[in-house]
Protein backbone atom coordinates (compact mmCIF):
# COMPACT_ATOMS: atom_id res chain seq x y z
CA UNK A 1 0.00 0.00 0.00
CA UNK A 2 2.90 2.35 0.77
CA UNK A 3 4.19 2.02 -2.70
CA UNK A 4 0.81 2.44 -4.33
CA UNK A 5 0.26 5.90 -2.10
CA UNK A 6 3.68 7.41 -3.20
CA UNK A 7 2.53 6.93 -6.66
CA UNK A 8 -0.73 8.33 -6.45
CA UNK A 9 -0.04 10.68 -3.64
CA UNK A 10 0.40 13.67 -6.71
CA UNK A 11 -3.00 13.16 -8.12
CA UNK A 12 -4.85 13.90 -4.83
CA UNK A 13 -2.40 16.85 -4.42
CA UNK A 14 -3.65 18.07 -7.32
CA UNK A 15 -7.22 17.41 -6.58
CA UNK A 16 -6.99 19.18 -3.18
CA UNK A 17 -4.95 21.80 -4.62
CA UNK A 18 -8.52 22.69 -6.97
CA UNK A 19 -10.03 22.53 -4.06
CA UNK A 20 -7.85 25.16 -1.85
CA UNK A 21 -7.82 27.17 -5.34
CA UNK A 22 -11.53 27.86 -5.47
CA UNK A 23 -11.98 28.69 -1.96
CA UNK A 24 -9.58 31.24 -2.35
CA UNK A 25 -11.66 32.30 -5.86
CA UNK A 26 -8.49 31.99 -7.28
CA UNK A 27 -7.71 32.54 -10.85
CA UNK A 28 -11.65 33.72 -10.40
CA UNK A 29 -15.19 31.52 -10.53
CA UNK A 30 -15.38 31.96 -14.56
CA UNK A 31 -12.08 29.92 -14.83
CA UNK A 32 -13.05 26.30 -13.92
CA UNK A 33 -15.86 25.73 -16.03
CA UNK A 34 -13.82 27.00 -18.69
CA UNK A 35 -10.77 24.86 -17.77
CA UNK A 36 -13.05 21.71 -17.28
CA UNK A 37 -14.61 22.85 -20.88
CA UNK A 38 -10.95 22.83 -22.96
CA UNK A 39 -9.55 19.75 -20.90
CA UNK A 40 -12.84 17.74 -21.79
CA UNK A 41 -13.20 18.74 -25.23
CA UNK A 42 -9.46 19.20 -26.50
CA UNK A 43 -7.08 17.90 -24.28
CA UNK A 44 -8.40 14.35 -23.15
CA UNK A 45 -9.17 13.55 -26.14
CA UNK A 46 -5.65 14.55 -27.88
CA UNK A 47 -4.21 12.70 -25.08
CA UNK A 48 -6.11 9.54 -25.97
CA UNK A 49 -5.43 9.64 -29.52
CA UNK A 50 -1.81 10.61 -29.19
CA UNK A 51 -1.22 7.60 -26.49
CA UNK A 52 -3.20 4.77 -28.36
CA UNK A 53 -2.42 5.49 -31.78
CA UNK A 54 1.01 5.00 -30.96
CA UNK A 55 1.51 2.18 -28.48
CA UNK A 56 1.45 -1.26 -29.04
CA UNK A 57 -2.01 -2.78 -27.97
CA UNK A 58 -1.46 -6.10 -30.25
CA UNK A 59 -2.16 -8.34 -26.98
CA UNK A 60 -5.23 -6.87 -25.97
CA UNK A 61 -8.39 -8.82 -26.55
CA UNK A 62 -11.26 -5.70 -27.25
CA UNK A 63 -14.05 -8.40 -26.84
CA UNK A 64 -12.89 -9.86 -23.29
CA UNK A 65 -12.55 -5.96 -22.16
CA UNK A 66 -15.65 -5.26 -23.41
CA UNK A 67 -17.35 -8.45 -21.68
CA UNK A 68 -15.62 -7.51 -18.18
CA UNK A 69 -17.07 -4.11 -18.04
CA UNK A 70 -20.48 -5.28 -19.60
CA UNK A 71 -20.63 -8.23 -16.20
CA UNK A 72 -19.48 -5.56 -14.00
CA UNK A 73 -22.04 -3.42 -14.33
CA UNK A 74 -24.39 -5.79 -14.51
CA UNK A 75 -22.96 -6.88 -11.29
CA UNK A 76 -23.10 -3.88 -9.82
CA UNK A 77 -26.71 -2.51 -11.11
CA UNK A 78 -27.54 -6.03 -9.29
CA UNK A 79 -25.96 -5.22 -5.96
CA UNK A 80 -27.62 -1.35 -5.90
CA UNK A 81 -31.12 -2.92 -6.98
CA UNK A 82 -31.21 -5.43 -3.77
CA UNK A 83 -30.34 -2.79 -1.58
CA UNK A 84 -32.64 -0.69 -2.70
CA UNK A 85 -35.13 -1.89 -0.04
CA UNK A 86 -33.55 -1.66 2.64
CA UNK A 87 -32.46 1.26 1.92
CA UNK A 88 -35.84 2.64 1.49
CA UNK A 89 -35.44 5.67 -0.50
CA UNK A 90 -37.83 7.67 -3.09
CA UNK A 91 -37.27 7.11 -6.72
CA UNK A 92 -35.08 10.78 -7.64
CA UNK A 93 -32.51 9.80 -4.15
CA UNK A 94 -32.51 6.05 -5.71
CA UNK A 95 -31.16 7.60 -8.87
CA UNK A 96 -28.37 9.29 -7.33
CA UNK A 97 -27.53 7.11 -5.27
CA UNK A 98 -27.41 4.28 -8.24
CA UNK A 99 -25.17 6.82 -10.25
CA UNK A 100 -23.37 6.78 -7.19
CA UNK A 101 -22.94 3.29 -6.98
CA UNK A 102 -22.33 2.54 -10.81
CA UNK A 103 -20.46 6.00 -12.63
CA UNK A 104 -16.42 6.33 -12.36
CA UNK A 105 -14.44 9.83 -12.64
CA UNK A 106 -12.29 9.40 -16.06
CA UNK A 107 -9.85 12.24 -15.14
CA UNK A 108 -9.28 10.76 -11.64
CA UNK A 109 -8.83 7.11 -13.38
CA UNK A 110 -6.45 8.16 -16.38
CA UNK A 111 -4.23 10.18 -13.68
CA UNK A 112 -4.01 7.15 -12.15
CA UNK A 113 -3.33 5.19 -14.63
CA UNK A 114 -0.19 7.52 -15.73
CA UNK A 115 0.87 7.19 -12.44
CA UNK A 116 1.18 3.37 -12.22
CA UNK A 117 1.16 2.00 -15.87
CA UNK A 118 2.78 5.11 -18.04
CA UNK A 119 1.86 5.72 -21.56
CA UNK A 120 1.14 1.95 -22.17
CA UNK A 121 -1.77 1.92 -19.47
CA UNK A 122 -3.24 5.42 -20.48
CA UNK A 123 -3.61 3.54 -24.35
CA UNK A 124 -4.77 0.38 -23.10
CA UNK A 125 -7.81 2.48 -20.75
CA UNK A 126 -8.82 3.97 -23.34
CA UNK A 127 -10.31 1.19 -24.66
CA UNK A 128 -12.57 0.65 -21.32
CA UNK A 129 -13.39 3.88 -21.66
CA UNK A 130 -14.61 3.23 -24.99
CA UNK A 131 -17.02 0.30 -23.37
CA UNK A 132 -17.65 1.89 -20.17
CA UNK A 133 -18.76 5.51 -21.36
CA UNK A 134 -21.49 4.56 -23.64
CA UNK A 135 -22.96 1.69 -21.10
CA UNK A 136 -23.02 3.87 -18.20
CA UNK A 137 -24.92 6.05 -19.84
CA UNK A 138 -27.36 3.82 -21.11
CA UNK A 139 -27.73 2.40 -17.93
CA UNK A 140 -28.40 5.30 -15.96
CA UNK A 141 -30.49 7.16 -18.51
CA UNK A 142 -32.93 4.36 -17.90
CA UNK A 143 -32.69 4.28 -14.50
CA UNK A 144 -33.88 7.84 -14.57
CA UNK A 145 -36.04 7.37 -16.31
CA UNK A 146 -37.98 4.67 -14.53
CA UNK A 147 -37.49 6.19 -10.91
CA UNK A 148 -37.41 10.12 -11.43
CA UNK A 149 -40.38 10.01 -14.46
CA UNK A 150 -37.12 11.52 -16.63
CA UNK A 151 -38.89 12.29 -20.08
CA UNK A 152 -35.42 11.85 -21.74
CA UNK A 153 -35.85 8.43 -23.77
CA UNK A 154 -32.80 6.91 -25.75
CA UNK A 155 -32.67 9.00 -28.59
CA UNK A 156 -31.13 11.94 -27.43
CA UNK A 157 -28.80 9.65 -25.00
CA UNK A 158 -26.99 8.03 -28.31
CA UNK A 159 -27.22 11.12 -29.93
CA UNK A 160 -24.68 12.88 -27.38
CA UNK A 161 -22.59 9.69 -27.21
CA UNK A 162 -21.94 9.88 -31.18
CA UNK A 163 -20.62 13.00 -30.49
CA UNK A 164 -18.89 12.49 -27.21
CA UNK A 165 -15.41 13.42 -27.54
CA UNK A 166 -13.68 11.14 -25.56
CA UNK A 167 -15.80 7.98 -27.32
CA UNK A 168 -14.80 9.61 -30.59
CA UNK A 169 -11.31 9.91 -29.53
CA UNK A 170 -10.70 6.52 -28.33
CA UNK A 171 -12.21 5.13 -31.75
CA UNK A 172 -10.18 7.86 -34.15
CA UNK A 173 -6.53 5.98 -32.02
CA UNK A 174 -7.60 2.96 -32.70
CA UNK A 175 -8.44 3.33 -36.05
CA UNK A 176 -4.72 5.10 -36.28
CA UNK A 177 -3.55 2.93 -34.33
CA UNK A 178 -4.91 -0.58 -36.21
CA UNK A 179 -4.59 0.54 -39.52
CA UNK A 180 -0.45 1.29 -39.31
CA UNK A 181 -1.12 5.12 -40.11
CA UNK A 182 -0.56 5.95 -36.43
CA UNK A 183 -0.19 9.66 -35.31
CA UNK A 184 1.58 11.37 -38.08
CA UNK A 185 5.28 12.66 -37.34
CA UNK A 186 4.61 16.54 -37.31
CA UNK A 187 1.55 16.43 -35.23
CA UNK A 188 3.32 14.24 -32.07
CA UNK A 189 5.24 16.95 -30.66
CA UNK A 190 1.92 19.26 -30.47
CA UNK A 191 -0.21 16.43 -29.54
CA UNK A 192 2.36 15.22 -26.78
CA UNK A 193 2.44 18.88 -25.13
CA UNK A 194 -1.13 19.10 -25.05
CA UNK A 195 -1.96 15.88 -23.70
CA UNK A 196 0.39 16.75 -20.89
CA UNK A 197 -1.68 19.49 -19.83
CA UNK A 198 -4.48 17.18 -19.55
CA UNK A 199 -4.24 15.32 -16.62
CA UNK A 200 -3.06 18.14 -13.93
CA UNK A 201 -5.76 20.40 -15.32
CA UNK A 202 -8.66 17.62 -15.47
CA UNK A 203 -7.71 17.31 -11.90
CA UNK A 204 -7.37 20.81 -10.66
CA UNK A 205 -10.83 21.29 -12.20
CA UNK A 206 -12.43 18.26 -10.62
CA UNK A 207 -10.86 19.81 -7.02
CA UNK A 208 -12.50 23.14 -7.65
CA UNK A 209 -16.13 20.99 -8.42
CA UNK A 210 -16.41 19.54 -5.31
CA UNK A 211 -19.02 21.02 -2.84
CA UNK A 212 -17.42 20.47 1.02
CA UNK A 213 -21.12 22.29 1.72
CA UNK A 214 -22.71 19.64 0.42
CA UNK A 215 -21.43 17.13 2.64
CA UNK A 216 -24.24 18.38 4.95
CA UNK A 217 -26.42 15.56 3.20
CA UNK A 218 -24.44 12.42 4.37
CA UNK A 219 -26.56 9.76 5.27
CA UNK A 220 -27.20 6.05 4.16
CA UNK A 221 -26.97 6.72 0.12
CA UNK A 222 -23.84 8.57 0.59
CA UNK A 223 -21.68 5.51 2.61
CA UNK A 224 -23.66 2.87 1.01
CA UNK A 225 -23.30 4.07 -2.58
CA UNK A 226 -19.63 4.48 -1.63
CA UNK A 227 -19.54 0.92 -0.17
CA UNK A 228 -20.04 -0.24 -3.49
CA UNK A 229 -18.23 1.95 -5.96
CA UNK A 230 -14.92 2.28 -3.99
CA UNK A 231 -14.85 -1.09 -1.92
CA UNK A 232 -16.98 -3.72 -3.76
CA UNK A 233 -16.34 -2.85 -7.09
CA UNK A 234 -12.54 -3.13 -7.03
CA UNK A 235 -13.56 -6.81 -5.59
CA UNK A 236 -16.35 -7.77 -8.59
CA UNK A 237 -13.88 -6.24 -11.09
CA UNK A 238 -10.75 -8.61 -9.54
CA UNK A 239 -13.56 -11.42 -10.20
CA UNK A 240 -14.31 -11.00 -13.58
CA UNK A 241 -10.81 -10.39 -14.78
CA UNK A 242 -9.74 -13.53 -13.55
CA UNK A 243 -13.25 -15.40 -14.48
CA UNK A 244 -12.36 -14.00 -18.24
CA UNK A 245 -8.01 -14.64 -17.67
CA UNK A 246 -7.74 -10.88 -19.03
CA UNK A 247 -3.70 -10.27 -19.51
CA UNK A 248 -2.39 -8.77 -16.17
CA UNK A 249 -2.24 -5.35 -17.77
CA UNK A 250 -6.24 -5.81 -18.56
CA UNK A 251 -7.62 -7.25 -15.50
CA UNK A 252 -5.48 -4.38 -13.75
CA UNK A 253 -6.96 -1.69 -15.55
CA UNK A 254 -10.34 -3.34 -14.99
CA UNK A 255 -9.79 -3.01 -11.15
CA UNK A 256 -8.49 0.46 -11.23
CA UNK A 257 -10.94 2.16 -13.04
CA UNK A 258 -13.55 0.42 -10.49
CA UNK A 259 -11.95 1.48 -7.75
CA UNK A 260 -12.69 5.21 -8.64
CA UNK A 261 -14.72 7.51 -7.23
CA UNK A 262 -18.51 8.30 -8.94
CA UNK A 263 -18.04 11.13 -12.26
CA UNK A 264 -18.53 14.65 -11.27
CA UNK A 265 -21.11 14.95 -14.40
CA UNK A 266 -23.40 12.99 -12.67
CA UNK A 267 -24.77 15.82 -10.74
CA UNK A 268 -25.23 17.68 -14.35
CA UNK A 269 -27.56 14.52 -15.35
CA UNK A 270 -29.26 14.42 -11.71
CA UNK A 271 -30.43 18.22 -12.11
CA UNK A 272 -31.67 17.46 -15.62
CA UNK A 273 -33.53 14.51 -15.39
CA UNK A 274 -35.27 14.59 -12.31
CA UNK A 275 -32.76 13.00 -9.69
CA UNK A 276 -31.92 14.17 -5.84
CA UNK A 277 -28.95 16.61 -7.62
CA UNK A 278 -28.00 18.01 -3.64
CA UNK A 279 -27.44 14.29 -2.90
CA UNK A 280 -25.83 13.48 -5.95
CA UNK A 281 -23.43 16.67 -5.20
CA UNK A 282 -23.00 15.38 -1.73
CA UNK A 283 -21.98 11.72 -2.98
CA UNK A 284 -19.21 13.42 -5.56
CA UNK A 285 -17.47 15.19 -2.80
CA UNK A 286 -17.49 12.70 -0.15
CA UNK A 287 -16.45 10.14 -2.79
CA UNK A 288 -13.76 11.47 -4.42
CA UNK A 289 -12.15 12.56 -0.47
CA UNK A 290 -12.71 9.04 0.33
CA UNK A 291 -11.26 7.76 -2.80
CA UNK A 292 -7.65 8.92 -1.46
CA UNK A 293 -8.04 6.61 1.07
CA UNK A 294 -9.81 3.75 -0.49
CA UNK A 295 -7.81 3.72 -3.71
CA UNK A 296 -4.49 3.27 -2.73
CA UNK A 297 -5.61 0.37 0.28
CA UNK A 298 -7.35 -1.55 -2.45
CA UNK A 299 -4.85 -1.11 -5.77
CA UNK A 300 -2.20 -1.98 -2.66
CA UNK A 301 -3.93 -5.51 -1.68
CA UNK A 302 -5.51 -6.38 -5.39
CA UNK A 303 -2.94 -5.31 -8.02
CA UNK A 304 0.39 -6.57 -7.59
Amino acid sequence: MIQMLSMLWPVFALLMLGVLARRLDFPGEAFWPLAEKATYFVLFPVLLVSRLSQADISGVSVAAIGTGVLLLLLAGSACCYLLRPLLRLPGPSFTSFYQGAMRFNTYVGLAAVAAIHGATGVAVSAVVIAFMIPMLNVLCVLVLSYHAGASAGLGPVLHNLIRNPLILACLLGMLLNYSGIGMPAPLRPVAELLGQMALPLGLLAVGAGLSLRALRQVGPALLASSSIKLLLFPLLALGIARLLGLSALGGSLLVLFASMPTASSAYILARQLGGDAPMMAAIITGQTLLSALTIPLMLGWLVS
